[in-house]
């Protein structure tokens, strides 16, 4: 009873204490208590000061570095109202993480008199370290400059830590020579691109529009389980996710979990963490258990991407923090535990206008009907164009381990509209060859207007297969991994979209210039696009084998590992949408693709280190003992003179240990030199492969069946990992 595993479940053996947790504030209270909203913003700065962050935070428009004194100024008195003594530039690198480098107000003048002050360049611009970042070969070790430059878009914030508070200012990071080493620069760059995109195409139907916003609701998968038991595991701690374990006689197939009782420690842990993430602005709305055992999910309302997206990696961030104060370990790893559902990001993405309009939601007139139509036919274009670059943006190891399986959608990018919608879209399709009028019933009213914003819920079911789904109002992007940055597919997402609705304009106008009426022209062109289009549309399971047939026959891409999925971004395809719309150059979409590929090397390489580690030094010593043991056993029952066939038994449980020992160290010493040979590959993207068809596809299953069949067999007593059984049903 010494082992580790014992050790971390006796902590938590007995009844834990009881707190009685502060009451808290209303959320009203506190929300946005530690952000720099133009509110607070026009309570510290001048009118002028406070008018020139107003319209660069509207508008984009650039601030002029004198204002930039007078808004430091402001956002220093202001910070420092609430005990703040340093600042950061906050910025997202492509580590997948977020970083930020801590300076003091504190310094000294000329004539060493001790003062506090933050100056206008300090707010704007900053100059971190750029070497030990990922930058794909953009920049060399020894060139080390790089930016990060302060984006007013998304507010400053106060994050604290313990007793310590700092001032963060969300920055964008880009190299010496100008070349983006972030997930935020391309993303912005992308909003622009859709905005001005989608804003053509809205004069058509509403003069008033002059804005149109891309919004996004993300939603958390994850669990939590007991810290204790998460250090007993060293692939918890070093992968995010157990390497091995067999499944319990229980999982989840009783569904009693799914919106469950929240366990009172995982109740408390989300009522903290909340509450963080309320000050700090995040309008979380939404909590409840997942299917799997010890798997949870949180929502927000939805919120401009770029703000969302800022809010999330927060987030993560915070429920790490929070977790450890109730020594409970949160896993964003999209597969931890096998043989239930993994975790995902779905991001429900829209496109709203300044005048309130939600474009993919339906209207009520003719004219609105139209506008809906338009950018409804337009994204499914997009994403039938694009697919392969869709499944680029969600790429990773911990991905390939989901999707496909356990209510994740598969590799195959398709879309699910509902039957309503996929009959209306029919029904324009069928009057190819016609000529469509100006008042034509079935083109203008087609009966959405009359129909849909009624029964719209009831007449667009959910698919939890599809891994792009209309959903009423909104796309709803399910294949996003739970650990991912939605930088990456809402970059994409945005960028093929501008890139269809600039070719969409180009094509109607060119129908209005030879002499069609404006909605005949509108007409001609969706109806166009649905055919072009339609194969991506699937109603059905996408877990089935037949789709896997028919989406073959169709055509669509089912790319099951991230290596080859990667391949789109670099394609002419893909550096020509990128190049033409300013969101990447191909210098860029180059250093990205080796970024992602290093990346993946590296998680792979992990884990299969820690395979081996584990199987050599926590399996093979248990299973040996308990091996000793049952020789002994025979050994003994022999020496009595018992007969051989009443220790039959042991016998055989003797000889499976030994068969399932002798293949589980054969294949640990196979992957090693595997992975030797591997790393001597200089190619990144022939390396990764190797990776993973020569190590992950050829060794893990086989060595982790070995290993789980080995926990089935030895003395619990003997077992030194924490089983599935102890993890997932948290005390």
């Amino acid at each position: 009873m010494d082992s580790l595993r014992f050790s971390a479940i006796s902590k938590f053996s007995g009844k834990p204490e009881k707190t009685i947790p502060e009451p808290l504030k209303r959320t009203t209270a506190i929300f946005n208590e530690s952000v720099f909203t133009l509110q607070t913003a026009r309570k510290f700065l001048s009118d002028e000061a406070y008018k020139s962050l107003e319209e660069s935070t509207h508008s984009g428009k650039k601030i002029d570095r004198n204002m930039g004194n007078q808004i430091a100024n402001g956002l220093r008195a202001w910070a420092e109202s609430k005990g703040v003594t340093h600042f950061s530039h906050w910025f997202q690198p492509l580590t997948g993480a977020s970083a930020e480098k801590h300076d003091s107000f504190f310094t000294l003048k000329s004539d060493g008199t001790p003062i506090e002050e933050f100056e206008g360049a300090s707010l704007i611009q900053q100059e971190p370290d750029a070497s030990s970042f990922p930058s794909g070969g953009l920049r060399a070790t020894f060139e080390a400059r790089g930016y990060t430059a302060w984006d007013p878009s998304s507010p400053a914030f106060i994050m604290e830590i313990g007793n310590g508070r700092t001032l963060c200012i969300p920055t964008i990071f880009v190299s010496y020579t100008g070349e983006s080493l972030d997930t935020k620069t391309p993303l912005l760059k992308a909003l622009v691109a859709v905005d001005k995109a989608a804003l053509d195409v809205c004069q058509y139907f509403d003069k008033n529009i002059n804005r149109v916003t891309p919004t996004l609701g993300w939603e958390q998968e994850y669990f939590v389980i007991d810290a204790n038991l998460a250090i007993a595991r060293p692939d918890i701690m070093l992968t995010g996710r157990t390497v091995f374990g067999h499944a319990p006689a229980k999982g989840q197939q009783l569904e009693d979990h799914y919106f469950g009782a929240i366990p009172e420690r995982v109740y408390a842990f989300m009522r903290d963490f909340e509450n963080e993430a309320y000050k700090l602005g995040i309008p979380l709305r939404t909590r409840h258990n997942e299917v799997a055992p010890a798997q949870f999910e949180c929502a927000p309302i939805y919120e401009e991407t770029n703000l969302a997206i800022d809010h999330n990696t927060l987030l993560m961030d915070i429920m790490d923090r929070v977790a450890k104060r109730h020594n409970l370990k949160v896993l964003l790893h999209e597969k931890p535990f096998a043989g239930i559902n993994g975790s995902g990001k779905h991001n429900n993405w829209s496109l709203s206008t300044n005048t309130g309009v939600n474009l993919l939601a339906p209207g009520k007139t003719p004219k609105t009907n139209l506008m809906f139509l338009t950018f409804f036919i337009n994204t499914i274009k997009a994403v039938h164009d694009y697919a392969a670059l869709l499944r680029a943006a969600i790429a990773s190891a911990g991905n390939d381990h989901r999707l496909g399986a356990n209510e994740a959608p598969p590799a195959i990018i398709s879309i699910f509209i509902g039957k309503f919608l996929k009959d209306v879209l029919q029904e324009i399709e069928e009057r190819v060859g016609e000529n469509f009028d100006e008042t034509d019933e079935a083109m203008l009213k087609l009966d959405i207007h009359k129909s849909i914003p009624e029964l719209m819920l009831d007449n667009t079911d959910r698919n939890r297969t599809s891994p792009f789904a209309f959903t009423g109002n909104k796309f709803e992007f399910r294949a996003v991994g739970s650990s991912a940055n939605c930088a990456h597919s809402m970059t994409t997402l945005n960028t093929i979209m501008a890139e269809t609705l600039k070719n969409f304009k180009l094509e109607v106008d060119t129908l209005i210039e030879k002499g069609d009426k404006k909605e005949v022209a509108i007409m001609h062109i969706l109806q166009k696009y649905i055919v072009e289009s339609k194969t991506v549309l699937f109603e059905g399971d996408g877990y089935s084998a037949s789709w896997e047939a028919e989406a073959k026959k169709r055509g669509l891409a089912n790319v099951k590992t991230t290596p080859l999925a990667l391949d789109a971004y670099i394609s002419d395809k893909a550096k020509k949408l990128f190049e033409s719309n300013a969101i990447y150059s191909p210098a860029e979409l180059e250093a990205r693709h080796e970024i992602m590929l290093e990346e993946y090397i590296k998680k792979v390489q992990i884990e299969a280190r820690v395979m081996g580690d584990l199987a050599t030094t926590f399996v093979l010593p248990s299973a040996v003992k308990y091996q000793n043991v049952l020789i002994q056993n025979i050994n003994g029952l022999k020496q009595a003179g018992l007969k051989p066939e009443t220790y039959a038994n042991q016998l055989q449980v003797l000889e499976k240990i030994s068969n399932h020992i002798n293949i589980m160290s054969d294949h640990v010493e196979k992957m090693i030199e595997a992975r030797k040979k591997a790393n001597k590959i200089e190619d990144c993207r022939k390396k990764a492969i190797a990776y993973c068809d020569d190590i992950k596809e050829k060794y893990f299953d086989i060595i982790r069946y070995h290993v789980d069949k080995l926990e089935l067999i030895v003395d619990d007593s003997y077992w030194a990992l924490p089983k599935y059984r102890e993890i997932l049903f948290l005390r």
